[in-house]
Formats: C-alpha cells, sequence, structure tokens
C-alpha cells in the first residue's frame, strides 16, 4: 500500500515525460512527491537486463551463423528512420526481433515496465510479397515460428530457427548485485534499447579485422546490443548494459563468444562489473575509480572518433592525442572503448548518435566516475567562463523541439564520453584553444 503524506498547503504542479513503446506522453502529478505502488530492488531488474542482453545476443549470432537466412533479414529503413550518416541504412528482423524480445522478456518479469522502453527500431517488417507484419514474441513458440514464417515468406526452417531462440531460457546473472539492496519505483523507470548497434557492421560481417591497441577500426567486434535504463523525472541515466556479441572468435570451431559489462549509478551507489573483475584481480585500490588505462601512452591523451568527423575537430584531436588518436564503427563500441579504458574520451561533433546509442554506456561510466556530455554546452560553458562544475550530461527524457523521425531523439550537440572527471577538464581546456586556433587556420 503507498503511503500517503498529509501537507497543509498544495505544492505547485511538476511535470514529467514518459513513453509508451514510440508513444510519448505528458503526465502532471498534484504533489511534488510521487506516491509509488510498485518498487522492486534495482538488482533485480539490472539481473533481468542482463539476462534480456545475452538473449538478444544469441539471437544476433544465430542469424549470422546462415547466410541463406541472413540475407532474408535485410529490411531498407523507412525515410523517416534514417540515420543521416549513412546513404543507405539498414535494419533486420534480427533487430527487430531483439527489440521486441527484451521488451516482451522485461515485461514479463516486471509488468507494465516494458510500456516505457523504446528503441531504434519500428517493429513493422515488410517481406518480399509486400505484406506489413508487426513482429512480436507470441505466447508460444509455435506461434511465433508461425508469425516469422509470414515474413521469411513461408521459410518453415528458418522460422522454427528463430522462434527457438527467442523461447530460450537463457541464463546470465551476476552475483555481485545480490549485495545491493536499493528499491526504486516502477514508475519512474523509462529505457532506451538499441538491438544490435552498428547494423552496417553487422550486415558486413568482417571478422578479420586486425585491432590497434586493443581497438577495432570496423567489424563485428564493433557490433553491441544497448540496454540503458534512466529517471523519467531527471532524464540521468541509472542502469546500463553493454552486450558484446561477437568480441572474441575460436579459431578452431570458429564460433564466436561474447562479452558483457554492466553499470549502476544512483543515489550513492556506484557499482560497475569492471570494478568487480578488477578486484578479483587484485589490481590496486579498484574501487575509487575506473580501471587503469592500458599503457602510459607518452603522457598524451587519447580518443576516438569517427571517420565523419568536421575537419576542425579532427585537428584539434590530433595535436592532443597524436599516434592516440583511434578511429572505429559504432557509437555503442567507441563508447564501450572508453568504459574498457582503451581511451580517454570519445569525441562526436555530430548529430548522428541518438539517445538509444548513450543511455546504457552512459550509465556505465557514471558508476565508474565518468559521463557522457553534450559538447556544444560544454564548448559554450568555456566561452562563457561557466563553472564546469556544472557539468551538461546527456539526458534522455526530451526530444529535439522542431525535429522529426528519428531526429527527435539525436544528441543534437554532440558528446564527450569521459571515465575520469580530473582529465576531462585539462582535457576540455586544452581542446577548446586547440579549436580556436584550428578555426583561424580554416
Amino acid at each position: 500500500m503507498a503511503t500517503v503524506v498529509n501537507r497543509k498547503k498544495k505544492p505547485a504542479k511538476r511535470k514529467f515525460v514518459t513513453h509508451t513503446g514510440s508513444h510519448w506522453k505528458e503526465y502532471k502529478t498534484e504533489n511534488t512527491l510521487l506516491y509509488h505502488y510498485k518498487c522492486t530492488e534495482m538488482s533485480n531488474i539490472l539481473q533481468e537486463l542482463l539476462r534480456a542482453s545475452e538473449k538478444a545476443a544469441c539471437i544476433a549470432r544465430a542469424c549470422r551463423q546462415e547466410e541463406t537466412l541472413f540475407q532474408l533479414l535485410i529490411e531498407e529503413k523507412k525515410e523517416g528512420e534514417k540515420n543521416k550518416k549513412f546513404l543507405t541504412d539498414f535494419k533486420t528482423l534480427a533487430d527487430v526481433l531483439v527489440q521486441e524480445v527484451i521488451k516482451h522478456d522485461i515485461g514479463r518479469k516486471f509488468p507494465g515496465l516494458e510500456k516505457n522502453i523504446a528503441g531504434e527500431e519500428s517493429n513493422e517488417f515488410t517481406n518480399e510479397l509486400g505484406e506489413k507484419i508487426i513482429v512480436r514474441v507470441c505466447a508460444t513458440e509455435k506461434e511465433t515460428a508461425k508469425l516469422l514464417q509470414r515474413v521469411l515468406d513461408n521459410n518453415e526452417a528458418a522460422s522454427k530457427a528463430l522462434a527457438r531462440a527467442v523461447h530460450e531460457d537463457v541464463q546470465l546473472s551476476d552475483p555481485a548485485l545480490d549485495a545491493v539492496h536499493i528499491n526504486i519505483p516502477h514508475d519512474n523507470i523509462a529505457m532506451w534499447v538499441d538491438p544490435i548497434d552498428s547494423t552496417y557492421q553487422y550486415i558486413k560481417g568482417s571478422s578479420d579485422i586486425t585491432p590497434n591497441n586493443g581497438i577495432f577500426i570496423k567489424g563485428l567486434q564493433c557490433v553491441t546490443v544497448l540496454i540503458g535504463a534512466y529517471l523519467i523525472d531527471t532524464g540521468l541515466p541509472i542502469m546500463g548494459v553493454i552486450n558484446q556479441p561477437f568480441a572474441t572468435r575460436d579459431p578452431k570451431t570458429l564460433r564466436w563468444k561474447g562479452e558483457h559489462y554492466w553499470g549502476l549509478s544512483y543515489m550513492d551507489t556506484n557499482i560497475c562489473s569492471l570494478q568487480i573483475s578488477s578486484k578479483v584481480n587484485n589490481l590496486d585500490n579498484p574501487s575509487s575509480g575506473p580501471p587503469p588505462c592500458i599503457e602510459n601512452r607518452n603522457n598524451l591523451y587519447s580518443a576516438v572518433t569517427s571517420s565523419a568527423e568536421a575537419k576542425n575537430i579532427l585537428g584539434t584531436l590530433s595535436s592532443l592525442c597524436e599516434e592516440n588518436l583511434y578511429f572505429a564503427a559504432g557509437a555503442g563500441y567507441k563508447c564501450l572503448c572508453v568504459v574498457q579504458g582503451l581511451v580517454d574520451f570519445y569525441v562526436f561533433s555530430e548529430d548522428t548518435t541518438f539517445k538509444w546509442d548513450c543511455c546504457a554506456p552512459h550509465a556505465i561510466l557514471r558508476s565508474l566516475g565518468g559521463g557522457i556530455l553534450d559538447l556544444s554546452k560544454c564548448l559554450k560553458n568555456a566561452r562563457h567562463k561557466s563553472e564546469f562544475s556544472e557539468k551538461p550530461h546527456l539526458l534522455y527524457n526530451m526530444e529535439v523541439e522542431g525535429s522529426t523521425g528519428a531526429d527527435r531523439w539525436s544528441n543534437k550537440g554532440g558528446l564527450i564520453a569521459y571515465r575520469s572527471e580530473k582529465h576531462l577538464e585539462s582535457f576540455m581546456d586544452l581542446f577548446i584553444k586547440n579549436l580556436a586556433l584550428q578555426n583561424e587556420q580554416h
């Protein structure tokens, strides 16, 4: 039963933003204090996100193993859903299936929470006959197979294989989460999901790329499953899971093995899977911050960015990082490089990343003492000599005013992802000075 608080005077109304699937709405409360009827331990929710991400990874791997099946799964995105960064952008049935599986499984464990899960993909698919089908997880494996058979032009064998993966009971948990006992109300949680980030690399399927200091410029290693949770009232991320389905490949069996990373940052609690693994390996003082970077890098900063970055930004990063500037595919993977400590920063000034790309890694970085900030606001604050203590973190509860389609959820001002606040402040000071010089030269 909810606790009722008596007040003599009615406080002013507050407005919050929430969403049901891809349909967003506003609601008001009479009091500044929200009365919550359902609370759940955050560790239970995060355990379910881990399990859902692993099932998603299993589906992604299953779809790549059969080439004839994979060719059937490619579906061009509608005009309003296209990412401007690519001339041709694709969604796959694997994308849609993974997203629907995540919503279905989380909703089954926490009824009602699935209504507050949104993602990149619409669940409408068109088969070769031009038939429009709403893809969903049915009550039974047989029913799901029958639905998928319509999508796959009566390919019964492929439909049954996919349905089997969808309904498989995948187990993945982390005992470290059992020690976390924090209750959180259901009605203040929403989620962003990117079922298969770096779809282009997933479709292309390169598996023989050699990494540069642990960083892959392209290939299946750049593919990630991203599930992030945030608070509806503040927009700040609180839980995140990054699953890397194609992390390593067995040279004998040619089978892929995945890796997963998680983080929780809520109130005074910050815990991350990397900190736990650091303790297991007896590294020095891992609880004080993120795991140490892989190498000294000659006292230079290190960063990862996109090859599509603007020339003045690239010039600035090159001057600050020299040989420690890297390029990689996939926003989720570039964020993961920061999480892993392979680089200090991920910098990108364009507006072609989205809420679903950043919510999960943002939560993990916050749990490590870092974050993801709006780059344009950082530069603006610096020009106006504003205090850097007020960091403009990306928020996940507001759409971009005046935008349509996927652009409503873009990170309009670009971003900078970081692990260390100390390094961030010194880096930004040099970045702004060098950027001014770059702009003068052009």
